[in-house]
């Protein structure tokens, strides 16, 4: 599965409300934010409503229960 990279690299300081809501939903608070969905036409619309305020860049998926390997440790009490 293909994922976008969105980062916020405007400012929203005179935008209008609508683009407001848009840029919140995607999941960026403030400017220089970075967020990862997975490719979706309902994503890939809410980024051609704020194209000029953020830049995409396409990544592949990595696999998250690969990156998260935890390993647990016994340790045993000698009496």
């Amino acid at each position: 599965m293909t994922m976008l990279e969105i980062t916020l690299t405007k400012g929203l300081v005179g935008k209008p409300q609508t683009q407001r809501k848009v840029v919140h939903a995607l999941g960026l608070t403030k400017y220089g934010s970075t967020v990862q969905h997975s490719k979706s036409p309902s994503i890939c619309g809410m980024v051609n409503k704020v194209h000029h305020l953020v830049t995409v860049k396409e990544c592949a998926a990595s696999d998250k229960s690969e990156s998260k390997k935890t390993t647990k440790k016994t340790v045993e009490k000698s009496k």
